[in-house]
This record gives C-alpha cells, structure tokens and sequence, in this order.
C-alpha cells in the first residue's frame, strides 16, 4: 500500500521533515518528487508551491518537479516516488483529479511511491469534502455536487483547525463549536489536523 502523509502546513517543523523521510527506503537523492500545483490558481508561482520545493530540494530530492493535472497527462505521476498534492481549493482540485483521471491513477500507485497530502491536498485524500462546503462554501464556485474524496484515507479532515484567524464565525462560534454541529448534523466524526500536526497512513 503506498504510504502517506497528511498535514495542514507541509513539512513546516524539522519533525514532519524527518518523519517524512522515514517513508522512504531509499536516499532521496537517489529520488524525484512532484508537486501537484492544481489546487492553486497560481500554480507553480504559489509561493507554498515555491517553499515545498524549496523544502524538498533542501532534504536531497534529485529531482523536484511541478506537476498540474487539470493540463498535464496524470500518468506522469507514476514516474515520481514522491507525490506532494498541494493546497489551495479543494472543490477544484477534487474536480480536477477526477476528470483527469488522477484520481485512479493514485488510488494505483504502488508500494514504493510516498503521497503527501497539504492543507485541500489532505481533504480530498479523505472520505468526503463536505466539511469544506459547511465552512467555506464560497469556495465551491464550480458547483461542485460530488464530494466524495479518494477515500485513501477512512477519515474526514478538517486542516488548519487551530487557525480562528482562518475561519472566522460572524455568529462569534469557535471552529470547535461549528465542527459540533457539523458532526451532528451529519452524523460523522471530522478530524482536526493543526499547522504542526501530521498523520501518517
């Protein structure tokens, strides 16, 4: 099963960099990685883009390259032994994956490839998107009805979930308090990823 990594801010500590490298059998420079910009209407210039570039060549990577499947051919992927998916608009990038045909092409990968999913790229690893709809349905522009994720990972996740700053509340509720009521509403259970937290799968 290919392993993964799921955090809200990329490997922003020095302990999601070296967990990071423990899903590796091999040196990194004996390595390419990838970073999946579509997510981002900025694309490469994305300036978390640019920095989790920066933090792979920084831990060895032979080869760092930008990938955007909503324009490039997503069998490319297999090429890599590392995937970064990186954040931005979740709508987009699931719709995306899936019309690309990406979405298959990861649920394929195999035993030796790493995927790490940030910020949107966790979420869609998830089971379903629906708690970005609850929270920020302005961001589904697409209108997007499907949202169910990759389903790589039997959770739901809600990243960046110590950010108030982030998901400001015009009723004065805590992310806490709003996440009750989604679990409650929908019967299911949403978990928290912080900036400096990480799952491993």
């Amino acid at each position: 099963m290919t392993q993964i990594m799921l955090t809200s801010n990329g490997l922003s500590t020095d302990d999601i960099a070296a967990n990071f490298l423990t899903l590796f059998e091999n040196d990194p420079g004996q390595m390419k990685a990838c970073i999946m910009t579509t997510a981002s209407l900025q694309k490469e210039q994305n300036f978390y883009a640019r920095k989790a570039q920066e933090d792979l060549v920084n831990l060895g990577f032979a080869t760092v390259d930008f990938v955007d499947i909503e324009f490039d051919d997503a069998t490319q992927l297999t090429n890599y032994h590392c995937i970064y998916i990186n954040g931005g608009n979740p709508f987009y990038l699931l719709h995306h994956l899936k019309h690309s045909g990406a979405d298959q092409v990861i649920r394929d990968l195999n035993d030796k490839q790493v995927l790490i999913g940030v910020s949107a790229g966790a979420m869609i690893l998830g089971t379903n998107i629906e708690i970005a709809e609850f929270f920020t349905p302005e961001m589904n522009a697409l209108k997007l009805q499907d949202l169910s994720g990759l389903k790589l990972v039997n959770l739901c996740l809600f990243p960046h979930s110590n950010r108030e700053d982030l998901f400001k509340d015009p009723d004065g509720r805590t992310i806490a308090q709003r996440i009750d009521v989604f679990e409650k509403c929908y019967a299911c259970e949403i978990t928290g990823l912080a900036d400096d937290q990480f799952l491993i799968i």
